[in-house]
């Protein structure tokens, strides 16, 4: 047998180049040579899964975090709540509620309006069902309207529950724009103030000195007009009927909904927060024939009298007001409930300590839904 040099270097792996020694070569049996190779092989057998598992376990972190990553930009997208018509706040939608749209039309006027829908699972076809109508505050999307509270109380009394938009979020239901106290009167003209440069007079026997005139668009000198900017109280882009719309839009949304599902007309009630609580007492009033009950709620009733409440003696009303309300006055609500008892009119007067005007929403409700279920246009008229 020949002999490698001395300090000759057998080449690695040299089992994948060379031919395998027959066993009579190596001096060693069958069973030894098979014995080695099949330890060579599974040595690299077991490096190699040692390596596929790392960067398999690597490869499934990552994939996990792309995923996860990814699942939430898609909830977020699809639960991001939908920006109120007229700016506002935004508030997530509950997934039992249904937001629906139709086309509104007024003269000129043609584009979809959104209104919110929460059914009893209560309600059938087979007979009538009590329906609200629940109206939002300033600023705020119908949904506002439509908490867990609500859902609770409407799904218990087997209610249909709908919210209209009123055109956008600050449309008053159709209370006339009259000036509320303090507000509309013209500064009158003061003393001149230290510091102040009186007007030019005209010299003797020289015209008066009138102000240039200001340059007007397109004219050498005159700066860009600024646009317009909106608010929750006005934006100089609402139509100059608005209040008239925002009336229409609720008695649209009323006559579908009457027309789609099997409605008690005797128990058909009509609330709201804030500016709805408003709209209640206006719409209250001036539609009276077809409301069970009324329920304001903190309503911000500035451009209200009370008086009004004498062209609906027969009508059962409840007001809620929060002692704490931080916006809306709770002495509105305690001159309404007063004008209400003077009257001699079926009411009730809830006032909740430390109750704010956001939190007045829900606290409010389980006195309203008692007080619904207690009076119809049978019992009380």
């Amino acid at each position: 047998m020949k002999r490698k040099a001395h300090g000759a270097q057998e080449p690695r792996h040299i089992w994948k180049h060379v031919e395998v020694m027959s066993t009579a070569q190596r001096g060693d049996s069958p069973t030894q040579a098979i014995n080695q190779r099949f330890l060579m092989l599974t040595g690299k057998y077991k490096r190699f899964l040692v390596k596929f598992r790392k960067r398999f376990k690597i490869t499934v972190v990552v994939l996990c975090l792309l995923f996860g990553f990814g699942a939430v930009l898609f909830t977020a997208a699809q639960e991001a709540p939908p920006k109120p018509k007229g700016g506002g706040m935004q508030f997530p939608i509950d997934p039992r509620v249904q937001m629906r749209s139709y086309l509104f039309k007024d003269g000129d006027i043609s584009e979809n309006l959104e209104y919110a829908v929460y059914v009893s699972s209560k309600v059938s076809k087979e007979k009538p069902s009590p329906l609200i109508v629940t109206l939002h505050g300033l600023g705020a999307p119908s949904q506002i309207m439509f908490g867990a509270k609500a859902i609770e109380l409407a799904e218990a009394g087997g209610y249909i529950l709908v919210g209209p938009m009123g055109y956008n979020v600050r449309g008053w239901y159709g209370i006339p724009n009259t000036p509320m106290a303090g507000m509309g009167a013209k500064p009158k003209a003061g003393p001149v103030q230290p510091g102040a440069k009186p007007a030019p007079k005209a010299e003797p026997g020289q015209p008066d000195v009138k102000p240039a005139p200001k340059a007007g668009p397109g004219q050498p000198g005159a700066k860009p007009a600024a646009k317009s900017m909106g608010s929750l109280f006005g934006d100089p882009n609402d139509p100059p009927n608005l209040r008239e719309l925002s009336e229409k839009d609720v008695m649209n949304v009323l006559e579908m909904v009457r027309k789609e599902f099997n409605i008690d007309n005797n128990r058909i009630y009509l609330m709201g927060h804030s500016m709805g609580g408003a709209g209640t007492l206006h719409l209250g009033v001036k539609h009276s024939s077809i409301w069970a009950a009324l329920a304001p709620i903190a309503p911000a009733a500035f451009q209200l009298n009370p008086d009004s409440l004498k062209e609906i003696p027969k009508m059962s009303i409840i007001f809620v007001h929060g002692d704490a309300d931080e916006l809306v006055p709770v002495d509105i609500s305690r001159q309404w409930a007063a004008k209400a008892k003077e009257l001699g009119m079926t009411y009730e007067y809830n006032e909740i300590p430390g109750v704010t005007h956001g939190p007045i929403i829900e606290d409010a409700l389980p006195s309203i839904y008692a007080f619904f279920a207690k009076h119809s246009k049978t019992s009380t008229r």
